[in-house]
């Protein structure tokens, strides 16, 4: 069989949320060398700037040299457009999601954002090759800016994409909403079923997020689903470390 891989990614990493991911974190690294993908917000809803957060960018710094891989989400993780003017609008940007940042840009603000984020990861010698949308929504604007900048990759929930042709690779994701028990219930069940179905797929990411780490029942699920799946042989990798292997 050819090797299998899982990729576990953090989700709205910013200094606020590091105390809800922080005991999820310290359990991994205690399963051993498990490379994280980190998703790094650089002003988390306009009040949580990384530019003043010494601490944090310093703790990043130390992911690093581990052989983690931190990579771009979004820039405010909010959705400050104009309000929604159709039904579909309101649905993706009240229901589905309040934080779809890029679901409407257009292509010079969202250059703009991309730009500024990279320019947060050049001052802090962070290397980048990914981004990735908050709630993996992305405006035709966003992806014809994304077509002009030194970015290697992009994602939606079940796919990896190659910049700047935007080639598509399967990689199947697990992902909850855990903001209520019933939520937490169903995602469970999904995930299983998902699992199960993707077991000898090439690629499973999972894709967690602090609201997961607040919750016993959702914590520890991606604990004890990790560390099934490294049972079963999967290799541990960053996202930009699994694509270098599969040109």
């Amino acid at each position: 069989m050819a090797e299998r891989s899982v990729l576990l990614v953090l989700h709205d990493v910013a200094p606020h949320n590091w105390a809800d991911y922080r005991p999820f974190v310290e359990a991994v690294d205690a399963l051993g060398a498990v490379p994280v993908t980190w998703l790094v917000v650089p002003d988390f809803h306009h009040r949580d700037a990384l530019s003043t957060q010494g601490d944090f960018r310093r703790l990043l710094d130390r992911r690093l040299e581990r052989g983690d891989e931190l990579a771009l989400h979004g820039y405010f993780h909010s959705d400050d457009q104009p309000p929604p003017r159709t039904p579909k609008e309101w649905f993706m940007r009240r229901i589905y999601t309040h934080e779809g940042e890029f679901y409407q840009l257009p292509q010079a603000q969202a250059l703009e954002r991309i730009r500024a984020g990279i320019e947060v990861f050049r001052r802090n010698d962070w290397p980048l090759h990914g981004f990735v949308a908050p709630a993996w929504l992305m405006s035709q604007g966003t992806r014809d800016a994304l077509r002009q900048l030194p970015l290697n990759y992009t994602s939606d929930p079940q796919h990896l994409y190659r910049l700047p042709d935007f080639s598509r690779i399967d990689a199947p994701g697990l992902v909850w909403s855990a903001r209520s028990s019933w939520r937490r219930g169903l995602s469970k069940l999904v995930s299983d079923h998902r699992e199960q179905h993707w077991q000898n797929a090439p690629v499973i990411r999972l894709g967690l997020h602090p609201v997961d780490m607040r919750h016993d029942f959702s914590r520890r699920y991606w604990i004890e689903t990790l560390q099934r799946l490294l049972a079963a042989g999967r290799t541990p990798q960053t996202k930009v470390a699994w694509l270098a292997a599969h040109p």
